[in-house]
């Protein structure tokens, strides 16, 4: 275990391997030889056995988080790990390397009165770990060496909470594993999907799931930070936040498989992050809705594979982001017609952050892909705009409100039809990155998602053969090309996974359902042994890049699946 931050996903890492060497805090659990490895979550859960085959015999390795209190009500993020003999008797080791505040301070470990195990106590932090088998100190690491005889298992519960209250009890460990195996396969089986691909849709919907802030309701895009988007490249962020951009697809995603409460605590977490003035609307948000969200850059950490900087924070969200106020509110339509809100609440919202919009649609922004090489008139941006207009238009029209309809309704025309004069390039036959630019972008593959044009429409039959052209390697599409300097940053980076998810959807909806399915097909053969998605994958090695597990990735494929079913008979 080489990444744990505690107690939330935004907290810092007291176990950050993943960014360095194992000097920065990682938690080794197995057996003390050579072995051959296996994973697998167990069916419809998030509970993950490894299977360790050695010459002394077998062992397996159940790690898990309770997703809600315990049989015994411990309180504070808890892991537990059950290693547990199948056969032989195998030698095996524990070595616990705690590094809190991303691997910089040592904490002070003493051994529990009762029982073995021991705390671990730094600043603010405490964090105890109960364990079945004795520990002891060694070169500032918590080790344990024991034998495991078929049917003998070794159990270790850790838990954190605040260092100046007493430490919260211990879970019984299997009585978690059963109660947390029944939260999951009960929370699974409301999932409305019943397509070919219920596999990678239900393991998709539990990564959603997983990524959801039980507390606040906020969705964060991944639980990791600084993974590359190149292998030793510098395109390195953090994505345990919450970005505004994600809303609609969230809701899409979880609306259309049944998962009301989901969807319904989402969306009351979006309208508590916006509330406030329009004009200080922000792209990404903390999990509980934080706005200042500094970015700064981690000296002591090499990195992983070597790509530097190791960066905490996101400065994104100072950027100015025109299309999330078209996701923002596409997102509140979708909550309004699924009633996930009192009556009349988001219209509130709606109205005066559509006004607002009104008042800055026509600047050059930062857009989707938050380049830091400049603001342009992005066509994504002018789309979403015209997709705010254009959710709001029809409120208005529902609700009769007279006065908006005659301020918003003209505007979305308008931006229309600038967007179709400027942003298509009638040479090319294809929409472009920006306004008087030569540059292709994936994000165009949205605009018939959104409503913007039909995908039968011949200019994005033309978008779509330019991309499928220029943008495409082995099979799947990057999002734009990054040595034409738009993003103003070095290097390069691998596909995207979400846009080539975009692509299966505009497919379908060209009718090329072959291709779409066989392109749906490869890319969930992309994913993991377990079965999980980075945000970029490297076609020249096969692999995935960039933050993990990422939300858009899963939101993305959820989504295709969807689309992939429509006109089935399959209940897809």
């Amino acid at each position: 275990m080489d990444w744990l931050c505690l107690p939330r996903f935004d907290s810092p890492a007291c176990f950050a391997a993943l960014l360095d060497t194992e000097a920065a805090g990682i938690w080794r659990l197995g057996p003390d030889a050579p072995a051959r490895v296996s994973r697998r979550y167990r069916p419809g859960t998030l509970i993950l056995e490894t299977c360790f085959d050695t010459d002394h015999g077998r062992v397996i390795l159940t790690d898990f988080m309770p997703p809600a209190p315990t049989p015994e009500g411990a309180a504070g993020p808890t892991v537990i790990r059950i290693l547990r003999a199948e056969t032989g008797a195998v030698p095996c080791r524990l070595d616990l390397r705690l590094r809190f505040d991303y691997g910089s301070f040592i904490p002070w470990v003493t051994r529990r009165r009762t029982g073995f195990g021991i705390s671990a106590v730094a600043g603010p932090d405490l964090v105890v770990l109960h364990s079945t088998v004795p520990i002891r100190g060694e070169n500032f690491t918590s080790v344990a060496r024991f034998t495991l005889r078929a049917g003998e298992e070794a159990a270790f519960v850790l838990i954190h909470g605040p260092s100046h209250r007493p430490p919260a009890a211990a879970p019984e460990p299997h009585l978690a594993l059963h109660a947390t195996e029944a939260f999951w396969t009960d929370w699974i089986s409301r999932s409305r999907y019943r397509g070919p691909w219920r596999g990678p849709v239900e393991r998709s919907l539990i990564t959603l799931k997983a990524l959801t802030s039980a507390e606040t309701g906020g969705i964060v895009a991944a639980p990791t930070a600084s993974l590359p988007e190149q292998p030793g490249g510098s395109r390195n962020w953090d994505y345990r936040y919450c970005w505004l951009r994600d809303a609609a697809f969230t809701l899409r995603a979880l609306l259309d498989v049944g998962y009301r409460e989901e969807a319904r605590a989402w969306s009351a977490w979006l309208r508590r992050a916006v509330a406030g003035s329009p004009a200080m609307l922000r792209t990404l948000y903390g999990i509980a809705g934080e706005r200042r969200i500094p970015e700064w850059e981690v000296p002591w950490l090499a990195g992983h594979g070597g790509a530097r900087p190791v960066r905490i924070g996101n400065a994104a969200g100072d950027q100015l982001q025109i299309d999330t106020y078209g996701e923002v509110i596409d997102a509140l339509s979708h909550a309004r017609a699924a009633a996930l809100a009192a009556p009349g609440e988001t219209w509130g919202v709606m109205r005066v952050l559509v006004d607002h919009l009104a008042t800055v649609w026509e600047q050059p922004d930062e857009s989707i892909w938050e380049v830091r090489g400049g603001r342009q008139h992005f066509t994504f941006s002018k789309v979403m705009a015209w997709v705010a207009f254009d959710r709001a238009t029809r409120e208005a029209s529902r609700r009769g409100a007279t006065a908006e309809l005659a301020r918003w309704r003209p505007l979305r025309s308008r931006i229309h039809a600038e967007i179709c004069a400027r942003g298509f390039d009638q040479a090319r036959g294809s929409f472009m990155q920006a306004y008087d630019s030569a540059a292709l972008d994936a994000g165009a593959l949205m605009f018939p998602l959104v409503g913007f044009l039909p995908a039968t429409d011949p200019r994005m039959i033309g978008t779509v053969a330019a991309i499928e052209r220029e943008l495409m390697t082995d099979g799947l599409v990057r999002r734009y090309r990054t040595e034409d300097g738009a993003d103003g940053l070095d290097g390069g980076e691998g596909v995207f996974l979400a846009c080539s998810f975009w692509l299966v959807e505009v497919r379908v909806l060209q009718g090329r359902r072959a291709e779409a399915e066989a392109l749906f097909a490869r890319l969930v053969g992309l994913a993991n042994d377990v079965g999980l998605l980075a945000e970029e994958y490297e076609p020249g090695t096969g692999m995935q890049l960039g933050n993990f597990p990422q939300a858009f990735s899963h939101l993305a494929l959820i989504n295709a699946a969807r689309r992939l079913g429509v006109g089935r008979n399959n209940g897809g």
